[in-house]
């Protein structure tokens, strides 16, 4: 049976949710990945009003869709990143800088969330943690041990009351494996499931996308770490380093031509589908595969249903039977 196929609503955040889910309904997707920001879905409300629940329910009904995680992305960051100015576009108007204001909200956020999760029937919620030591990934000045072991230790305690109420709710954290994020590698994300005693709650939400330039092979990355992926992005990205351009993106924009790496829509970058398809496979993942669109080069609604489309022909089901069963009298 082919997994369901969803769409992140969090680049479509600037329509309307009943409008996006038109939108969904007429490109073929089985669902929406509903991200906490826009209009499509407010948490304290989904948290405490069992008619706003009714009311998104009724939305995705409407145009035949289903909902399988919900993606807390933006409140996320704020728990466990140094503030900038840039936090504050992720924040109510009242925290605006005031750094201790944004990430008391930003923890309550999670929370809310969580049981937000649980009202929708949603078993799994995606997203960021933020990081204190995201800087300190390049050690110059000279980083000691005892910096990185620190930053750990505060995203434990910082995070470690919203993942007991994410147990109280039922509900899984899948963190997506990026870039600003306390884990975003191969190996941050082992010592990141350590770091919490490998308690369940805690999963990935696995997006090749941030994996590929960073010269990591994504699908070994699932084989790995296959108990603990909980939620699936379908994201690709292409690598082209020509000599000038560098793996750092020198501080052009997404999109930038010139740069050394870009996000593709899907079957236009350098992902191997076909290895992950296999590792999730033969991880036993039922879940969904959800399309994170990003492609500043093409337009969105073309992409998402050509996405869509690459992700059906490429989701293929393993054997029943093996392939030389029938070789013999």
């Amino acid at each position: 049976m082919a997994r369901p196929v969803t769409i992140f609503s969090g680049q479509w955040a600037d329509l309307p949710f009943d409008q996006f889910c038109a939108k969904v309904k007429s490109f073929g997707y089985d669902g929406i990945e509903i991200a906490c920001w826009g209009d499509h879905m407010d948490v304290k409300a989904a948290a405490t009003d069992p008619n706003y629940v009714k009311e998104r329910k009724a939305i995705l009904e409407k145009n035949g869709l289903n909902c399988w995680a919900l993606g807390a992305h933006l409140a996320g960051q704020c728990v466990g990143d140094l503030w900038d100015s840039r936090l504050d576009g992720f924040a109510p108007t009242e925290c605006k800088g005031q750094p201790e204001k944004i990430r008391k909200w930003a923890i309550q956020e999670m929370k809310y969330t969580a049981e937000a999760a649980k009202n929708m029937g949603c078993g799994v919620v995606t997203g960021f943690m933020g990081s204190p030591i995201w800087k300190f990934w390049y050690s110059f000045p000279q980083t000691p041990d005892e910096m990185v072991d620190e930053g750990f230790k505060e995203i434990v305690k910082l995070w470690t009351p919203i993942l007991d109420e994410f147990d109280r709710c039922g509900v899984k954290f899948a963190l997506e494996v990026h870039p600003t994020e306390i884990a975003f590698d191969y190996y941050t994300a082992g010592r990141l499931l350590k770091e919490f005693g490998n308690r369940p709650t805690l999963g990935f939400n696995f997006d090749p996308s941030h994996l590929i330039w960073q010269g990591i092979s994504p699908h070994l990355f699932i084989g790995d770490y296959a108990s603990r992926i909980y939620h699936v992005h379908m994201k690709d990205a292409a690598v082209t380093l020509d000599g000038k351009a560098g793996i750092l993106g020198s501080h052009m924009a997404f999109g930038d031509t010139r740069r050394g790496w870009n996000f593709r829509s899907l079957g236009h970058g350098d992902v191997d589908f076909e290895n992950i398809i296999r590792e999730l496979n033969a991880a036993g993942y039922q879940g969904p595969l959800s399309v994170e669109w990003e492609d500043s080069g093409m337009d969105r609604e073309y992409g998402a249903k050509e996405a869509l489309d690459f992700v059906r022909e490429v989701d293929f089901v393993p054997s029943s039977i093996a392939f030389d069963a029938a070789m013999k009298k």
